[in-house]
C-alpha cells in the first residue's frame, strides 16, 4: 500500500531551512513556494512545511511522518478497521488522512495531485 514515505518537518523559515538541508547535501526535489518543499537524500525524502497555529505542538511536536499512496481509499479502511481517529483533508497539493500513532506521533497519508 505504501509506494514511499518521508519525514515532514515544521519549520519557521522556509527559504532558509531550504538551504539549510542543501548546504547538508540534500537535493531539492520539489517546491511550492511557502507550501511546502521536499528534498532528497539517499533513502530519505525530509518535507518541509510551515509551522502554523492550526498545527498542535504535542507527541512529535515539530515531525510529522507522511506515507504517500495511490490507494487512499484503501488506507482510510485500514486506519477504520484498526479504530484510529482520522481527520481529512484536500488541498490543492492531495488529499490527506491525519492521524496519531499510539504516542501520539503525527502521521498522515498523502495520495498526491502531482
Amino acid at each position: 500500500m505504501i509506494k514511499e514515505a518521508n519525514i515532514t518537518i515544521m519549520v519557521k523559515d522556509m527559504d532558509k531551512s531550504v538551504a539549510f538541508y542543501q548546504s547538508l547535501g540534500l537535493t531539492q526535489k520539489n517546491r511550492w513556494g511557502n507550501h511546502y518543499a521536499q528534498l532528497a537524500g539517499p533513502g530519505i525524502t525530509i518535507g518541509l512545511h510551515p509551522k502554523n497555529e492550526s498545527i498542535p505542538q504535542n507527541g512529535s511536536g515539530n515531525v510529522s511522518i507522511g506515507f504517500t499512496t495511490d490507494k487512499l481509499d484503501e488506507a482510510k479502511a485500514q486506519l477504520q478497521k484498526l479504530s484510529v481517529n482520522i481527520t481529512e483533508r484536500n488541498e490543492e497539493g492531495g488529499q490527506f488522512l491525519h492521524f496519531k500513532d499510539p504516542d501520539n506521533t503525527e502521521l498522515y497519508f498523502i495520495e498526491p495531485k502531482w
